[in-house]
């Protein structure tokens, strides 16, 4: 079995994110970039499925640009077979990012693609439903664990009310949830290991796939803070400081 894992470069968590001054996006100049947390996730899933004799190599994929080597590195020094970036310096959104998983999952055989939810910059958790819609796969969404069989795997998501237990026949598509796993430390004899292995630089105008935007961003802006929660012990009340405070009612 081979698995596929998609790695996004995002601004790390623990950043406090700015607005550039003209609105128009987040400001990314200077600031520490990683890899997606769920994504990290993702490859630890993939590496344990590996460690129990389940799949024969895992590549690890990113989409971007030159940057994005320095994350594939992380994930060949956890434990990656191989990278390849698929590089561009456009804006990719999702419906464009599934297009290019399609076709590397076509061109490499892939019997399952692992990839986290969402990535925590855009918070779509878009990109896993429309690569299982374009391949025609089996998706199981939000995986909080997986069991493999020997004609498939049963993926435990989270669901508003529980837990939610699919069955899925390869190939398919997963995306990971926060309580699948724990991603591992990664040592310095692996880093230093990951530098000898395999990154591929594929441009993305190479596979020839309609990868223009679909969306505009208008305007970025800070939210609004919330207002202080009050507790009224009648509707009278309510209405009374509703009224006060000139809201129509």
């Amino acid at each position: 079995m081979k698995i596929l894992v998609a790695v996004k470069r995002v601004i790390d968590y623990k950043v406090s994110v700015r607005i550039k001054q003209d609105g128009s996006g987040i400001e990314t100049s200077n600031v520490k970039m990683s890899i997606n947390p769920f994504d990290e996730i993702a490859i630890e899933e993939a590496l344990r499925i590996k460690e129990k004799g389940l799949a024969s190599e895992i590549i690890v994929v990113s989409i971007g640009g030159d940057a994005c080597q320095e994350n594939l590195r992380t994930a060949l020094a956890m434990g990656a077979d191989r990278a390849i970036l698929i590089k561009t310096n456009e804006d990719i959104q999702p419906l464009a990012t599934a297009k290019i998983l399609k076709a590397l999952a076509l061109q490499e055989s892939i019997n399952l693609v692992i990839l986290g939810k969402q990535a925590i910059d855009t918070d779509d958790n878009q990109v896993g439903q429309m690569l299982a819609g374009l391949l025609d796969w089996p998706q199981g969404t939000f995986a909080s664990k997986l069991e493999f069989h020997d004609n498939g795997v049963t993926v435990t998501r989270e669901i508003d009310g529980g837990l939610e237990s699919l069955f899925l026949t390869l190939p398919a598509v997963v995306t990971t949830d926060l309580r699948l796993n724990e991603p591992r430390y990664i040592s310095l004899p692996n880093i230093v290991q990951a530098k000898r292995k395999s990154l591929d630089v594929i441009l993305a105008e190479s596979f020839n796939l309609d990868l223009a935007p679909h969306l505009k961003i208008i305007n970025v802006a800070i939210p609004e803070k919330h207002r202080q929660c009050i507790r009224v012990e009648t509707i009278a009340d309510l209405v009374r400081r509703l009224k006060h405070e000139d809201r129509v009612i």
